[in-house]
């Protein structure tokens, strides 16, 4: 994995579109457990992402960011941290989330307006969702900081693992956060997830630079593309820029080249700023077909295990619906106890004059014959 200061950045690949073997393997991939794990998380993900996306439609769910076609660079970081790592997510990385363990249930309730569903113990010290564009960038540098004053020697050095758009690098966080990483030797690892589009604006006309990863050489840091569809690839480049942290020898930038098959989000419609064209040549190259071409190739796929699979990700699916819509709303109260240590008059007076309002509504609901389940 060699970088290189000419303007053009290599690109890692491993398969091409089909799933055919482009160059010489790295020895891993003989183990087959690592390949089916990524396979099966990218397959439950994309359904999980696809239900989401028809909550959202039949008004079961709020404003909602698919990664389909994007599932292979979140699954490979976050199959790569270990349990202690913490992730720092952006919005597109619900099959990240899910290979940490946090239940699509969780996933749901936050995207349906239920702050309670980044708060569950499954997150441990993961971070939530990042919504607003790159603060999370500065958000890594600083808990990269606490771990490495905290680090003890003789101890495994932790990892921050930072996920962002090719829209994030445009922003001032970004690039003090390269800075801050640079010259305090931090260990974090910035992984772009550049799928071409920020919301409307095509990465031609973003940026001036040849490639994304080559901002953070300006920092001094490593820096390396990596075809985001080719899970062996990544695995290779994520899998050492990991290593590199945790030994002490600072930060990475990785620019993982994807495509955005979906709008922007639920309230996108992609198609009028994006020709019919481009997006098929895309899912020609996309990385739940080109894995399983390649573990079919192997003898390590067929339909058989393909049908359960599919089986087993609608039963996964469905029970994550059902807790989501079942899950009763906040308490009223929620609103005013989750503000102050010793709650201020002023505010224990807004509590009791809300709560006031809320049983006379729910009075008049039960005369009317009606319900709530909040």
């Amino acid at each position: 994995m060699d970088s290189t200061e000419n303007n053009m950045l290599p690109m890692e690949q491993f398969l091409d579109a089909e799933g055919e073997v482009l160059k010489n393997l790295p020895a891993w991939v003989n183990n087959e457990d690592i390949l089916i794990d990524y396979y099966r998380t990218m397959v439950i993900a994309r359904q999980g992402d696809q239900k989401a996306v028809a909550l959202q439609r039949t008004g079961k769910m709020g404003t909602y960011p698919s990664c389909l076609g994007q599932e292979a660079i979140s699954t490979v970081c976050a199959a790569l941290l270990e349990k202690d790592d913490v992730l720092i997510p952006y919005y597109r990385d619900l099959p990240g989330l899910m290979r940490r363990g946090i239940p699509l249930s969780d996933v749901m309730l936050y995207w349906g307006g239920d702050e309670r569903g980044s708060a569950s113990p499954a997150w441990g010290q993961d971070l939530p969702n990042c919504v607003p564009i790159a603060t999370q960038a500065g958000h890594a540098a600083g808990i990269a900081t606490a771990i490495k004053i905290r680090h003890e020697a003789g101890d495994p050095l932790g990892v921050a693992l930072c996920a962002l758009g090719d829209g994030a690098t445009s922003k001032g966080d970004f690039g003090e956060a390269l800075n801050l990483a640079g010259a305090w030797q931090l260990p974090v690892v910035y992984i772009i997830n550049n799928n071409q589009w920020a919301i409307s604006v095509p990465r031609k006309i973003q940026s001036g630079a040849p490639t994304l990863a080559q901002k953070g050489v300006a920092a001094g840091l490593p820096s390396f593309q990596v075809d985001g569809n080719d899970v062996i690839a990544l695995h290779d480049v994520i899998s050492a820029a990991i290593e590199r942290a945790r030994q002490g020898k600072g930060a990475t930038v990785i620019e993982a080249i994807s495509y955005r098959l979906c709008d922007h989000t639920t309230a996108d419609d992609a198609s009028r700023y994006r020709g019919s064209e481009e997006l098929k040549d895309a899912w020609k190259k996309e990385p739940i077909k080109r894995l399983r071409n390649f573990l079919h190739h192997r003898g390590l796929w067929d339909e058989r295990k393909e049908q359960a699979l599919k089986e087993e990700a609608d039963r996964l699916i469905d029970a994550a619906v059902q807790t989501y819509l079942n899950t009763p709303l906040p308490k009223i109260e929620d609103l005013f106890d989750y503000h102050y240590a010793n709650m201020p008059a002023q505010l224990a007076h807004q509590k009791q004059e809300a709560l006031a309002r809320e049983q006379i509504r729910q009075e008049k609901l039960n005369a009317s014959g009606g319900h709530h389940n909040g």
